[in-house]
């Protein structure tokens, strides 16, 4: 059932801001788990680890808002995409629970501190290349028949959602390395400005063939990104990505602490710019529109009133938490 359009943007507005929000804020802490390896046990484990301890949990409030939003306002979008990636999706929950844990237990039972270190990064791996596999297999097309899904068990691994999941792994690790760049000193600053290079190199080269990936999956997608004169606007982005690419290992070179950071934000925003191009406005790219998933209007109306209410109040708590830790942390917390 087709319902109010200008609503039914405004939800899928909401929702994309909610998944872009936790790819900002999420990204960064699920980067430090897949960097952890890397770091010496002890003190710059710990400060690693403590960069990120007074928000890590509250960064994840949005995934709750992205996920619950698509099923109360996109029911239609709910009830395909699910049976589609049930194996992914179980795979992220599972793995951000046992990150969880991990964080917890590692100074509550430090016996066995190595194997809870193990179990952080084995954790942010498994979430975050999940992740990446979600939005490759929705990308390439969902088998639909009628209001289902049509396809099988195993239609989500393909070699262009394995290339998403490895790309996100080594954006999110970059995003972790620029945090600590930012957030910590010694031995672990230095660690992770190691690391920052060849990972900045390797997400330029994973962005480059994503891009050039993606158009391919989907007619419409070529179309969007390729069709005269619409290609005068799309040619933009990749003009922005160079541009912001430049700026980035130009901080990097210069020895900057927070510039790294925000720039790869800034690549990640592009990223999904390019997606919006691409997908806009379908709710299930190349099957169903927004409007064709909408819940009932009076329902939207319903949700827009919490949420309203909700939204700011949960951005001016991390706004509030992101300023009180705002300094550098050292391998005992903040200073």
């Amino acid at each position: 059932m087709i319902v109010n359009m200008d609503l039914t943007t405004i939800w899928a507005f909401i929702i994309a801001f909610a998944v872009a929000a936790y790819v900002v804020l999420d990204g960064f802490d699920l980067g430090i788990g897949i960097l952890f390896p890397g770091f010496r046990v002890g003190e710059e484990r710990d400060s690693a680890m403590n960069s990120i301890a007074p928000v890590w949990d509250g960064n994840e409030t949005w995934l709750v808002l992205g996920g619950g939003g698509l099923m109360a306002a996109f029911p239609l979008a709910y009830a395909i995409v699910l049976p589609a990636l049930y194996a992914p999706l179980i795979a992220m929950l599972l793995g951000l629970v046992f990150r969880g844990v991990a964080f917890e237990f590692r100074w509550r039972d430090p016996a066995h501190r190595r194997g809870w270190d193990a179990a952080f990064c084995v954790g942010s791996v498994v979430a975050t290349f999940a992740q990446g596999v979600t939005l490759g297999a929705l990308l390439q097309g969902i088998s639909i028949e009628g209001r289902a899904y049509a396809g099988g068990s195993w239609d989500w691994l393909t070699p262009f959602s394995l290339l998403t999941g490895i790309s996100l792994i080594i954006g999110y690790a970059l995003l972790g390395s620029c945090w600590l760049l930012w957030k910590t000193e010694g031995p672990v600053h230095d660690d992770a400005r190691r690391f920052a290079w060849p990972l900045a190199i390797a997400l330029i080269v994973a962005i480059a063939a994503v891009s050039a990936y993606t158009p391919f999956l989907e007619t419409k997608y070529y179309q969007r990104w390729f069709a005269w004169p619409g290609v005068l606007a799309t040619a933009q982005v990749p003009l922005l990505v160079t541009i912001t690419t430049i700026a980035l290992f130009w901080s990097l070179a210069k020895g900057k602490e927070r510039a790294p950071f925000f720039l790869t934000l800034t690549l990640f925003g592009l990223s999904m710019v390019g997606l919006a191009v691409s997908i806009w406005p379908d709710a299930i790219p190349g099957r169903v529109s927004i409007w064709e998933a909408a819940a009932p209007e009076k329902s939207q109306v319903f949700m827009l009133v919490g949420a309203a209410v909700l939204v700011p109040l949960i951005l001016t708590y991390t706004g509030w938490a992101y300023w009180v830790f705002r300094g550098k942390v050292g391998a005992h917390g903040y200073h």
